[in-house]
């Protein structure tokens, strides 16, 4: 007796390729739908700095984390020098630091959401706020990026390559070293040399990318 032999057929294994085509599609799109998340949320936190410096120099007339009446105009634990700038480094930890005391007098001025208890803060608390992928953000007059143009400056942390480029073709002139945002290799201190075109923007690198306003 002939041994009948059993397997798919074509059309049956047509249809599973066409459906692990789908599902991959799907994976592809949805991650694709992820990364375009996250960089419309770390281009709204550029957004989002100079609205709390303004509105809160609107209100009272001072500039947060410099303000030397933080005490009695948000009930503040700590004023600022009231010289004009926003001292310190923009991820310092410190909680002297009037870039540190930024956020603390912005959120007491309801400004900006997140925890306006800056007692006993530290780099891991969560008081110092974070991009949408776990860099640090920060603020200060200290230039961050040689050449960077601007009297304050907003940092952001952590960001990958490919990110760092997207936003900068979204929200400057889409180079690294050019405008008002620029890229650092790695996180920032101090007036680093930013990325030129020809070196930046690796997908899987880490960069700073800074704007100056």
């Amino acid at each position: 007796m002939k041994k009948q032999q059993t397997g798919f057929t074509l059309i049956e294994l047509a249809i599973v390729l066409v459906v692990i085509g789908l599902l991959l599609g799907g994976v592809l799109k949805g991650q694709e739908l992820i990364n375009s998340a996250k960089v419309k949320n770390m281009a709204a936190d550029f957004k989002n700095i100079p609205v709390y410096i303004y509105g809160y120099q609107d209100k009272f007339k001072a500039l947060p984390g410099d303000d030397s009446a933080a005490v009695g105009h948000v009930a503040s634990i700590l004023d600022g020098s009231g010289d004009g700038k926003i001292t310190g480094a923009w991820n310092s930890s410190a909680i002297t630091d009037e870039s540190a005391k930024f956020w603390e007098h912005v959120r007491l001025a309801g400004l900006a959401p997140g925890s306006s208890v800056i007692a006993g803060a530290t780099s891991t608390s969560g008081f110092f706020p974070t991009n949408a992928d776990g860099g640090r953000i920060g603020v200060s007059s200290t230039l961050p990026i040689a050449t960077l143009p601007g009297t304050y400056f907003m940092c952001s942390g952590g960001v990958l390559g490919k990110f760092a480029k997207q936003l900068d073709i979204a929200m400057d002139d889409g180079k690294p070293d050019g405008g008002s945002l620029r890229s650092t290799a790695g996180t920032a201190f101090a007036a680093t040399t930013p990325e030129t075109a020809a070196t930046a923007w690796v997908d899987t690198s880490v960069y700073a990318v800074c704007m100056g306003f």
